[in-house]
C-alpha cells in the first residue's frame, strides 16, 4: 500500500484574522501528528500550484479573475466574504491544495500510488461556482474529481463528504453534471443552510444525510451504512474523492455532533472497502473542517491511519 501525503509551508501561510477558527495552528497540529513513527511509511510530496486551465474545470474563469485580482501582494488581508480571508499566501495555498488533488489523481492514475492525503488549508468544499465563501476559496475536491474525469477518462467519480457542515460548493458544482457522485452526512439546520434530503440533482446523483444535533457515532454509522455507502455502491465510481472535515467531533466549537476518532477510522475504512470493490482501491483525501485543535490532529491521524493500513 503506496499512501501519498501532500503538504507545503504555504498551507501553514495562509492569513486569516487573529481570533479567526480556521487558524494557522490546524495545519502545525495535522502536520505534526503525521509526523510521528506511525507514519514513516506515508511517501511525502511537496504541493505544487495548480494550472489555471484545471482550476476553470470547476470555476469559470471571471471568478478566477477576480479572485487573482483580490490576492494581496503585501502584508496586508482582505475579505472574499463574511468568512473567507486572503492574505499574500493565500491564493499559492489555495492553488497548491488544487494542485495537490490533481498531482495524487495523476500519481494514482499512473500506478505509482494507491491513494493520497491532502493537508492543505484552507478548506473548499463551500466554495461555489462563482462564489468562495465558508473558509473557502476554489473547490479541490470537486477539481481533482473533474480532473479524473478530463485527464485520464475515469467515466464515474464520487466526493463523499463527512464535515460537520453540508458541502453545498461540491453539490451545486455536481448539480447538473451526469457522471458525478455526491454524498454528504451533515448536521442538520447548520451552516450553510443546504443539504435537504430532498436534493438528489438533475441526474440522482446527490445524496444528503442530515443528523441533528447532539447526534453521536451511532447515528453517524447509522446513515453511512444504511444510506450513503450503498449509494455510493449503486453508482460503481472509478475513483473516490473524500472531503475529510473532522468538526463533527464532540469536541469541536463549530458542531454539535457528538463523534470521536474512532467513527471517522469506521467511514473510512468502509469508503477504502468500497473502493477497493469498484475503484480499484483509488482514492484522494482532503482535509476540510476541524476547528479543536488536538481533536483535529487526533481525528485526522485516525483518518491517515485507516486510509494507508
Amino acid at each position: 500500500m503506496t499512501t501519498l501525503l501532500y503538504s507545503h509551508n504555504d498551507f501553514e501561510n495562509h492569513e486569516v484574522p487573529a481570533g479567526h477558527p480556521e487558524r494557522q495552528a490546524r495545519y502545525a497540529y495535522v502536520r505534526d501528528a503525521l509526523a510521528a513513527p506511525a507514519f514513516d511509511h506515508l511517501q511525502r510530496q511537496e504541493a505544487q500550484e495548480v494550472a489555471w486551465d484545471r482550476i476553470a474545470l470547476a470555476h469559470p474563469e471571471p471568478f478566477a479573475q477576480i479572485v487573482r485580482d483580490a490576492a494581496p501582494s503585501a502584508e496586508r488581508i482582505i475579505q472574499l466574504d463574511p468568512d473567507t480571508w486572503m492574505g499574500m499566501h493565500s491564493l499559492s495555498a489555495t492553488r497548491r491544495a488544487a494542485g495537490a488533488g490533481v498531482a495524487a489523481i495523476d500519481e494514482i492514475m499512473a500506478g505509482r500510488a494507491d491513494n493520497a492525503f491532502v493537508a492543505a488549508r484552507p478548506p473548499g468544499h463551500h466554495a461555489e461556482q462563482d462564489r468562495a465563501m465558508g473558509f473557502c476559496v476554489f473547490n479541490s475536491a470537486a477539481i481533482a474529481a473533474l480532473h479524473a474525469q478530463a485527464a485520464h477518462g475515469c467515466e464515474r467519480v464520487a466526493v463523499v463528504d463527512f464535515d460537520v457542515h453540508h458541502g453545498n460548493g461540491t453539490q451545486a458544482i455536481f448539480w447538473d453534471k451526469e457522471n458525478v457522485f455526491f454524498a454528504s452526512s451533515h448536521q442538520w439546520p447548520h451552516y450553510p443552510g443546504t443539504g435537504r434530503e430532498a436534493d438528489t440533482g438533475v441526474f440522482g446523483h446527490i445524496h444528503n444525510a442530515t443528523l441533528q444535533n447532539g447526534e453521536a457515532g451511532n447515528a453517524f454509522r447509522r446513515v453511512w451504512g444504511e444510506n450513503l455507502l450503498p449509494a455510493l455502491s449503486d453508482f460503481d465510481p472509478d475513483f473516490i474523492i473524500i472531503s475529510a472535515g473532522f468538526d463533527a467531533h464532540a469536541a469541536d466549537p463549530l458542531g454539535g455532533l457528538n463523534l470521536v476518532e474512532d467513527d471517522f477510522a469506521w467511514v473510512t475504512q468502509e469508503i477504502r472497502a468500497v473502493a477497493a470493490a469498484q475503484s480499484q482501491g483509488r482514492i484522494v483525501s482532503f482535509l476540510e473542517g476541524g476547528y479543536d485543535l488536538e481533536a483535529l490532529a487526533k481525528s485526522a491521524a485516525a483518518h491517515v491511519k485507516a486510509l494507508a493500513s
